[in-house]
């Protein structure tokens, strides 16, 4: 069965902000009407924010998929700036050195034991040079791919520069991931070099990590050598003539690099989708068009200024570290804080100490954190930080929670920063709906509109334009220069993935299916709904879990929410709630208190939804549990817990980031059976 837009979208949100005034913006209004007259053109003028060794001859080559006249479709290709060479990492961090601002810091490095370092951008220059000349006597050479099997350090960011510096291809893998999981990346491309660590900081434990690499390259042939960067002094096993240590091969090569160029199509990075089921895929990124999309997005958007003090909180594994912690914020020259730990260790206030520190001015965080502080500090945040060198606030990954939007502006924002909630994905390279700060009136929960030069819209099963309060598919209907050229090794599945559906339809040939659920207001503003495979379908309504998630948060006893669809013999599926209270009725292993708590909040939390929403969306299931599954980009994993109160067997959960949330909710969904389900009448299910 096909997926169907007949998305109900029930929830409003009449909360209106307007642009701070005299909010002196990068992009103002009047890029939308150049954008709109001429997109390509507008593309190029973003193009010459970098500097290129070789002009490009052509701005844009695109083929649709068409019938290849065997019966299938041709797969699409889009080429950007066809015939421009540039250097990426020049273009992050030679040419502001060569411009005067050598001295300038560009990254302000604090581990989670509390070690700090700071790099200026000549020092980074230095740095990034020196692991250029080290990969190549290693026998690195342009086109070759190098998995990154870090933690958030410094020397992450320089090996990534560097890679890119000599034409390689760099695959990142979050440091927290299995064997496993890092074994299938090394694998898929064919890497001849491994990056890793001896051991990594993980809530105040040094974990060690070279073993887990080890056992990822194991019998591959390809593996030329691993790399070891000393960061927790444990001893680890060594394969002589394979493994290597940073500070051997890399802190004693010459700090002198001779960059070369490379073409724009030229590939940059392979990122893989995360998830705990099917084959991740392998999504291509290439040099010049990826870098246009993401250093003009982040100038735009986040309205980057010489002085901003930037921090995007992301793993540097995940794509919106790619784009707006190493590649757009480099590449516009601002000074960034990486941070190596998580957000509770040593104490949950270590993020506003790190903002108070380093004088951060744009914080980017996804709003599965946001929703964590609200549950840790309550309606104000802790006394004694000083978080008023922020201007600027910005979400990613998820669709977020009016409530916890709101919660944010006015306790991180001091009621004043504007909010800037971004949707994009590791498909599109950089952000594609967001809001101009300086001029576009924001609404909580909403990602607004398009930005200049982007073309989004959610149409219906037969390609159509949907209308206002309509639910339906999330498409792109044009090309963009940040866009995935292809999966790694796999061309037929990033046809079907993404093209197939819309083939043929719209002036260019075809629509990009982004997978999510969407919806427009009467403003024509965006909202998401949800990934399409997460949609609840109760007794043929079809419901956004981002909405019955976003009306369960706003009740004061909620601090997070994930709403799944499990099987229900009346009504087809039923909405199950698995709630994150904002305060812990006791000890994670004691399920009588949980359950109590639940047994105490399941009908005020059904009549909530009921009233924010409607009969028809309230929670069949009610269950409060300590955490809820998520993947490292903040993602709730909803076909989990599904899975989990189904009593389904479970996909790999090892590259979650907290594997033990599921052992968690599959003790308290064993304990409930003992427990009635709240009663629901079919006739209620169907109002």
């Amino acid at each position: 069965m096909g997926m169907t837009s007949t998305i109900s979208t029930l929830q409003t949100e009449a909360r209106t902000y307007d642009p701070p005034p005299a909010f002196d913006a990068n992009v103002g209004p009047e890029a939308f009407d150049r954008a709109d007259a001429d997109p390509v053109a507008f593309w190029e003028d973003a193009a010459r924010r970098l500097d290129w060794a070789t002009p490009w001859h052509t701005p844009l080559v695109w083929s649709p998929p068409v019938d290849d006249g065997q019966g299938g479709l041709t797969v699409p290709e889009a080429q950007w700036f066809v015939g421009g060479r540039l250097n990426v990492a020049v273009n992050c961090v030679d040419r502001h050195v060569d411009a005067g601002r050598g001295d300038k810091v560009a990254l302000h490095v604090e581990g989670e034991p509390g070690d700090r370092r700071t790099l200026t951008y000549a020092d980074l220059q230095r740095e990034v040079s020196r692991a250029a000349n080290a990969l190549t006597a290693l026998g690195i050479g342009p086109g070759d791919r190098v998995v990154v099997y870090l933690p958030v350090l410094a020397e992450t960011v320089i090996v990534t520069l560097a890679i890119a510096r000599i034409g390689a291809v760099h695959s990142l893998v979050f440091g927290g991931f299995s064997a496993e999981a890092v074994r299938f990346r090394v694998q898929d491309t064919g890497a001849k070099l491994l990056v890793t660590s001896d051991g990594q900081y993980r809530r105040g434990q040094a974990v060690e990590v070279k073993s887990a690499a080890d056992e990822a390259v194991a019998g591959l042939d390809h593996v030329e050598h691993v790399l070891v960067v000393r960061r927790t002094g444990q001893d680890v096993a060594w394969t002589e003539g394979r493994d290597v240590w940073w500070h051997d091969v890399v802190d004693t090569a010459p700090d002198v690099h001779e960059a070369q160029a490379f073409d724009a199509e030229h590939p940059l990075f392979i990122i893989y989708t995360s998830g705990t089921t099917g084959r991740p895929k392998g999504l291509v990124h290439t040099s010049g068009g990826y870098l246009t999309h993401a250093a003009w997005a982040h100038w735009a958007h986040f309205d980057a200024k010489p002085d901003d003090v930037h921090w995007c909180t992301a793993d540097l594994a995940w794509v919106t570290a790619h784009t707006y912690e190493i590649y757009g914020p480099l590449a516009n020259g601002l000074t960034q804080v990486i941070y190596e730990g998580t957000p509770d260790s040593p104490h949950r206030e270590r993020h506003l100490e790190i903002i108070e520190r380093y004088g951060v001015t744009t914080y980017y965080t996804a709003p599965t954190l946001i929703r964590t502080f609200m549950t840790w500090f309550g309606d104000e945040l802790p006394g004694g930080h000083d978080l008023s060198s922020i201007r600027l606030l910005g979400t990613v990954g998820e669709a977020i929670n009016p409530e916890a939007w709101v919660w944010f502006r006015r306790t991180f924002g001091a009621d004043r920063a504007p909010v800037v909630d971004t949707w994009w994905q590791s498909e599109t390279g950089a952000a594609m709906i967001a809001p101009l700060p300086g001029s576009t009136v924001l609404k909580p929960g909403s990602a607004t509109r398009p930005l200049p030069g982007i073309s989004a819209k959610v149409v219906d099963d037969s390609g159509a334009e949907v209308g206002p309060g309509e639910g339906g598919l999330l498409v792109v209907d044009r090309p963009w220069p940040g866009m995935a050229r292809t999966i790694w090794g796999d061309p037929q599945r990033y046809l079907d993935a993404y093209w197939r559906r819309f083939a043929g339809h719209g002036e260019h040939g075809g629509f990009f299916l982004a997978g999510d659920g969407a919806s427009y207001d009467d403003d024509k503003y965006i909202w998401l709904l949800g990934r399409l495979d997460d949609v609840v379908n109760v007794s043929g309504h079809r419901l956004s879990t981002i909405e019955i998630e976003s009306a369960l948060v706003a009740h004061p006893a909620v601090g997070e929410a994930g709403v799944a669809g499990v099987h229900d013999d009346v009504t087809g599926q039923a909405v199950a709630a698995f709630v994150v209270p904002s305060s812990a009725p006791g000890p994670v292993d004691d399920l009588d208190a949980w359950l109590a708590a639940t047994e105490e909040l399941r009908e005020e939390l059904r009549a909530q939804v009921a009233h924010e929403i409607g009969p028809v969306a309230k929670p069949k299931h009610v269950l409060l549990v300590p955490d809820l599954p998520k993947t490292r980009s903040g993602k709730i994993m909803r076909r989990l817990l599904a899975q989990i109160l189904d009593g389904s067997a479970l996909g790999d959960v090892t590259s979650l980031q907290n594997p033990w949330a599921v052992d968690e909710i599959a003790a308290l969904t064993a304990r409930r059976t003992v427990l009635p389900a709240a009663r629901t009448s079919a006739s209620e299910e169907t109002a």
